[in-house]
C-alpha cells in the first residue's frame, strides 16, 4: 500500500514503540536486532532513524573492510549534520570509527545502526572482539545506542548472542524479528475484499516484503503468475536465495522441504522420501525448525508431550509451503512459460484448501492474544486440532478446554461435532468451552466470535 508516495508502515508498531523507548532512556543502549530476509528489519530501523533523535544508519555492503568504512563514514557525516571534521581524516579501523562516532555524539543521544552486521564479520576478521572492546572502553559510558543488526539468523545467534561469543551480555536488549501477524497482513490490500485478503496470505505468509509485491488493482491469480509463476518473478527464486544465505549446503534441504510440503510429517517417512536415514533426517530438520521454516506439532491432547512420538512436522512459513508444493515440481513448466497452467492445473483447485488452512492461523491467532477477553481466563497453551469442526484447541490458566469450532461448508453433521467435542471430554475430563469463528466482510474485524452457551452444541 503506497501512502504520499512511499510505502506505508505497516504493522511493527509494538516493535517501533519499544526502540524508541530505548532512544529516549537517557542510558547507553546496545540493541541487537536479527530475524529473516524481508522480515522487515530495515524498513523498521529506517523508521527509527527517521525518528526526533540523531541517527546514523549503515547499511554493509559485501566488500572490502576498508570500502565499508570509507561508506560509513560517509553516512557517519551525514547523520552528524555534514561533521566537517571527517572530511580530512580516514577511520582506519572500526575501533576507530566507532570511537570517533561516540566521541562526536557528545551528550545528546546517537542512534548509530550497523545493518547487515554479518557482512562486516565477512570482511573483517575479528570484529566482534573490536565491538565488544569498544563498548567496554568508550560506549558503555557514551550518550550511543548502538543497533547490531543482521537477516543470517544462525550468525546472529551464534556468533552475536551466544555465550562464546565477545559480545555476550554486552545487549541491553535484543530482539528477534516475526512475520506480520494475520490480521497485520490483510492492511496491504486494502483494494481486495476479505476472502482475497486471506487467500493473499495463504500464499505469502506474514513477510511484509512478499506481501508488498502482491497488486490488488489485479486479481490474486494474476499476482501468482507474475509474481511467482515465471522467472523474472520477484519470488520466482526467493526460497532458494533465503536458503543459501542461511544453509552451507542447501540441496538435502531443499528435499527435506519438499518431503513435508508433499505431505510426509514424521521423521521415518520423511527420511524414506529423502532416502537418508533417521538420524540424518533428524538432523536436518533441528536445523529448520531453530531457523522457524519447520514446527514439529504434537497434539495438544499428548498426554506426554516432550517425550511423544505422535509428533508432526509442518513447514511453518506459508511461502516456503506454497513454494514446494506448486512452483518447485513444475520449475521446467514454469521455465516454458508455462505459469498459466501450473496456476490451472495445480494451484487453482487448492485455492479452497489454502484458504481454510490459513484461516486456522486466524483462529490460532485470536486464541493466543483475544480470547482470554471473552473465556475469562489466559490461555496458556494452543495447538491444531485435525477436526472437520474443532480446529484448534487451547487450555487456560485454571485448566479448562477451549475449543475453536469452524463451521465447515457443505454438508454439516453434528454428530461429528458431538464425538469431536466428547474425544476432548475424554483427554482432559470437562466439557470445552466452544468458541465458534467465522469471517466477516471487515478487513478491520475478520473474524467473528461467538462464546456458545453451556448445554448448547452450537
Amino acid at each position: 500500500m503506497i501512502v504520499g508516495g512511499e510505502p506505508e508502515f505497516i504493522g511493527r508498531q509494538d516493535e517501533l514503540k519499544v526502540l524508541e523507548e530505548l532512544a529516549g532512556s537517557g542510558r547507553p543502549e546496545f540493541f541487537v536486532l536479527y530475524g529473516r530476509r524481508r522480515v522487515g528489519k530495515t524498513e523498521l530501523l529506517q523508521r527509527l532513524c527517521s525518528g526526533e533523535h540523531r541517527a546514523v544508519y549503515f547499511l554493509a555492503a559485501q566488500v572490502r573492510e576498508k570500502d565499508n568504512l570509507r561508506s560509513f563514514k560517509e553516512a557517519l557525516k551525514d547523520g552528524l549534520g555534514g561533521d566537517s571534521l571527517l572530511d580530512g581524516i580516514e577511520l582506519p579501523d572500526w575501533s576507530a570509527a566507532l570511537g570517533f562516532a561516540a566521541e562526536r555524539a557528545g551528550d545528546e543521544r546517537l542512534i548509530l545502526v550497523l545493518d547487515e552486521f554479518p557482512y562486516l564479520c565477512d570482511s573483517t576478521k575479528g570484529l566482534p572482539s573490536q565491538v565488544q572492546q569498544f563498548w567496554d572502553t568508550r560506549g558503555k559510558r557514551s550518550s550511543l545506542m548502538l543497533v547490531l543488526c543482521g537477516s543470517q539468523v544462525s550468525f546472529m545467534e551464534k556468533e552475536v548472542l551466544a555465550e562464546r561469543s565477545p559480545l555476550f551480555g554486552r545487549r541491553t536488549g535484543q530482539r528477534r524479528l516475526e512475520p506480520l501477524r494475520p490480521t497485520e497482513a490483510l492492511d496491504f490490500f486494502p483494494g481486495w475484499s476479505v476472502r482475497q485478503r486471506i487467500e493473499a496470505f495463504s500464499i505469502l505468509g506474514g513477510m511484509p516484503a512478499y506481501l508488498r509485491r502482491f497488486d490488488d488493482t489485479k486479481s490474486v491469480e494474476e499476482n501468482i503468475v507474475t509474481e511467482i509463476l515465471r522467472p523474472e518473478g520477484y519470488l520466482f527464486d526467493e526460497v532458494q536465495f533465503l536458503l543459501r544465505s542461511e544453509l552451507t549446503t542447501p540441496h538435502t534441504y531443499n528435499s527435506i522441504l519438499a518431503a513435508v510440503a508433499k505431505g510426509a510429517s514424521r521423521i521415518g517417512d520423511i527420511a524414506v522420501n529423502v532416502g537418508v536415514d533417521s538420524p540424518t533426517a533428524s538432523k536436518y530438520l533441528h536445523v529448520l525448525r531453530e531457523l522457524r521454516l519447520v514446527d514439529r506439532e504434537v497434539p495438544i491432547t499428548d498426554p506426554d508431550p516432550l517425550r511423544s512420538r505422535k509428533g508432526r512436522y509442518r513447514i511453518s512459513d506459508r511461502f516456503l509451503a506454497f513454494h514446494f508444493r506448486f512452483l518447485q515440481p513444475h520449475l521446467s513448466l514454469v521455465h516454458a512459460g508455462r505459469g498459466e497452467r501450473v496456476l490451472s492445473e495445480f494451484v487453482r483447485p487448492q485455492m479452497d484448501a489454502l484458504f481454510d488452512d490459513a484461516r486456522v492461523d486466524f483462529v490460532m491467532d485470536h486464541l493466543r492474544r483475544e480470547a482470554a477477553e471473552i473465556i475469562g481466563s489466559e490461555l496458556v497453551e494452543v495447538g491444531r486440532f485435525e477436526g472437520k469442526y474443532v480446529r484448534a484447541v487451547g487450555r487456560t490458566a485454571d485448566e479448562r478446554t477451549v475449543a475453536a469450532v469452524v463451521v465447515p461448508g457443505g454438508a454439516r453433521s453434528t454428530a461429528t461435532l458431538e464425538n469431536e467435542l466428547g474425544g476432548l471430554k475424554a483427554v482432559f475430563g470437562d466439557d470445552p468451552i466452544k468458541l465458534v469463528y467465522g469471517i466477516t466482510s471487515r478487513a478491520d474485524r475478520p473474524l467473528e466470535v461467538e462464546r456458545v452457551p453451556e448445554g448448547e452444541l452450537l
